[in-house]
This record gives C-alpha cells, sequence and structure tokens, in this order.
C-alpha cells in the first residue's frame, strides 16, 4: 500500500551500525504525535530483519517497541547464552527479570538481541514505526519480500518454507527450530550482477531449539501474521500496542506471571560467561556456532547447531 507523503531525503537514511547501546535514543513514551515514515524509509528499516520467519519477526517487531530493555536484556543473554532448553527457561524466570515478556522472548537468540543493542537508534525508529504506522510496516515487509523473492534470493529449503501468494509467509520447516538468516541488505534486495550465485546470498547455518519451554512468551502457533489485516498475533492474541496506548498497554502472555510493583530481584544464581568472538561472528554469518569450553554437558547439542538440525 503505497502513499504519497514526502519528507527530506535525508530522513530516509538510517544511522549506520555502530557499537554504541544507546546513544540519540528517543524516549520509550516521549510525548507529542505519531511519527510518520515515508515507504522508501520504511523499506530501510525493516531490511535487515523482513526475510526472518514470520514467528522470529513478529517478536522482533514487538520487542522493539520496548527500546529501554534491549541494552539490558541484550548482556543477559550474552552472559547467559550458554543455558538452553529448559535451563534457560528456567533461569528467566528464576532472575524474575524486569522486561517486558516481549523482550524476554528473545533472551534465545543473543544474536538478534545484539544486533538490535547495538545500534539502538535503528530499534528505536522501527519500534516507534511499528507503534505508529503497523499496517505500513508490514507492507513494507511485503515488498522487500517480493524483492527478494523475484531476484531469486528468497526461496524454500530445508529450514524455512516460502509462500507464495498475495502475501509471502515464511515458515519454518520444524516450529521448534527457528532459524536466523544472515544476509546482507544491499545485496539480496538488487538484481544480481552477472554471474553471481544467488542461491548463496541467504545462510541458513544458525538456529535456535523453541520447544514448550518458552510458550509463556509466546512461542509456538500462536505468534503469527494475519498479513492481510495487517495483525500480528502473539499468544493468540492480537498484539494491540499503538503508540496512542503505549504507555498502559499490557499484552496477555498466558502462563507468564510480571512481577508486582517495587519487587527485588534475586541474587544472580548462575554463572555469567560472555560469547568469544568466534561464537559472536559465527552467529552474525549465519554460521554453526563453535563449541566452547565452559558449557557443560547437560546443554551440549540442544542450541545453535544447524547443521544437526537440519539431518
Amino acid at each position: 500500500m503505497q502513499r504519497t507523503r514526502t519528507v527530506p531525503a535525508a530522513l530516509a537514511l538510517l544511522a549506520p551500525l555502530a557499537l554504541l547501546a544507546a546513544i540519540a535514543v528517543a524516549p520509550a513514551f516521549a510525548q507529542g504525535p505519531p511519527p510518520s515514515f515515508p515507504p522508501q524509509q520504511l523499506d530501510q528499516l525493516v531490511a535487515r530483519i523482513a526475510l526472518y520467519p514470520d514467528p522470529l519477526l513478529a517478536q522482533v517487531l514487538a520487542a522493539a517497541t520496548y527500546p529501554n530493555d534491549i541494552p539490558p536484556a541484550a548482556q543477559w543473554a550474552d552472559q547467559h547464552h550458554y543455558l538452553t532448553g529448559q535451563a534457560l527457561a528456567d533461569a528467566i524466570r528464576g532472575d524474575q527479570l524486569p522486561w517486558d515478556p516481549s523482550v524476554q522472548a528473545l533472551l534465545p537468540f543473543p544474536s538478534v538481541l545484539d544486533i538490535m543493542a547495538s545500534d539502538m537508534n535503528w530499534t528505536s525508529q522501527l519500534g516507534n514505526a511499528f507503534l505508529a504506522e503497523q499496517q505500513y510496516v508490514m507492507d513494507a515487509v511485503q515488498r522487500q519480500r517480493a524483492i527478494a523473492e523475484r531476484y531469486g534470493y528468497l526461496r524454500s529449503n530445508p529450514q524455512v518454507v516460502v509462500s507464495g501468494g498475495p502475501y509471502i509467509s515464511i515458515m519454518p520447516v520444524n516450529p521448534g527450530f527457528i532459524v536466523v538468516p544472515y544476509y546482507n541488505p544491499a545485496v539480496v534486495f538488487y538484481a544480481p550482477r552477472p554471474g553471481f550465485v544467488v542461491g548463496g546470498a541467504i545462510r541458513f547455518g544458525f538456529g535456535v531449539g523453541i520447544g514448550g519451554f518458552f510458550a509463556p512468551w509466546g512461542w509456538g502457533p500462536g505468534v503469527r501474521f494475519d498479513w492481510g489485516r495487517h495483525d500480528v498475533y502473539i499468544h493468540d492474541a492480537r498484539w494491540g500496542r499503538t503508540w496512542a496506548n503505549r504507555g498502559g498497554y499490557v499484552h496477555p502472555y498466558e502462563g507468564y506471571r510480571r512481577p508486582v510493583a517495587g519487587y527485588a530481584r534475586p541474587a544472580e544464581a548462575h554463572e555469567m560467561h560472555g560469547r568469544s568472538e568466534p561464537e559472536r561472528n559465527a552467529a552474525r554469518e549465519g554460521r554453526v556456532v563453535p563449541h566452547e569450553e565452559h558449557r557443560g554437558e547437560e546443554h551440549r547439542g540442544e542450541e545453535h547447531r544447524g547443521d544437526e538440525k537440519r539431518r
């Protein structure tokens, strides 16, 4: 759906990716009218996540509306990345984390939170756009997907099913294993140069096991898009947070108990181990995360091994 608003061309440019967590971030509940974004800026805002599988994309868009929660959540996810499955779910509950459940839903994906925390200007703009113009954000995702599909970059493979029709969906082959694709927006949304092999432009080698452990944070069949109606569902409930009600909206999460006001978080009960550079780079580049010495035997084999999950 196209609009005819015009804005200075400079507004269509995104800030480059930087390792600055909270510079120039708009307050979460800034006063004033809702922001307005032209289609070309929305295309740029969604470009780096438009090819994520639908369930992951829905969680990222919801989490982006709570930008102040992203940096501390990214740090927690990094320090606890060696926990997976039931152990990770227990740790999230046990630590009584203060962030919105939409942000906590991304704790199994430290690489995704790292992307969001490392460019908070982009994350805040994405969240504000989703709050103010959800339908246009979804339209932008569809435009980008259509381009990538038209040029042959986006197609079904052993990890995801790409549907055609009036709306393009990207669904994991295994609902319990969510891949995080790696791609360069400067490549996959443009016509391939002569001789370029389009089949390798999107990597699906990195993924995370999402079982019933994470149902309280909305994971499962209840996280989805209704593309035709421009609706997002998390935990089978329509996501209704908007620019107007963002100060008071509370999304229902069945099975999740929100901390009461004024509670005191318990002392940290887990060892904290930040990811190594090889681990970070592997996740960023869509490759299998290498083995690390501090990971206990009880956690090995459950997570982030895309090659094993594809067999």
